[in-house]
């Protein structure tokens, strides 16, 4: 794993270098800058959608946790799309296609997120134990 990180810089480089000697350099440089571009604005997208939902959770709004890591997964998705290469490109096109997301992390094992169901929380009457006093006169 350590391998794969430290090579990988130099597969990116590789990959430009390849698209600058297939089409031409200025065709890589524009290729880089549009998808630093992209993933700016997917960022700052991203950002403002999280910022309305913790405002709508201040408001009472329960937000899901499969939400929050779709949100999440698509600021790594712009992320990706930042750094320079045409292999975290493609990374950050399979994070960003939700069906292909969830089918790769089910095939690596990663714990599947239950969704909240208010109903589960009505199953019957609880009772609250416990102390007060009273302060208004």
């Amino acid at each position: 794993m350590r391998l794969l990180i430290l090579l990988l810089p130099w597969f990116e480089l590789f990959t430009l270098i390849q698209l600058g000697v297939e089409t031409s350099a200025l065709t890589a440089l524009g290729y880089v800058l549009c998808t630093l571009l992209l993933g700016l604005w997917l960022l700052r997208r991203q950002g403002l959608d999280i910022f309305q939902r913790l405002v709508a959770a201040q408001q009472g709004v329960v937000p899901g946790p499969q939400l929050l890591l779709d949100d999440m997964a698509l600021g790594l998705a712009a992320v990706l799309l930042m750094v320079p290469g045409l292999l975290s490109d493609v990374a950050a096109l399979v994070v960003m296609i939700g069906p292909l997301r969830r089918r790769l992390a089910r095939w690596l094992g990663a714990p599947q997120v239950e969704t909240y169901r208010p109903e589960q929380d009505r199953a019957g009457p609880t009772t609250l134990e416990g102390d007060y006093r009273r302060v208004d006169k």
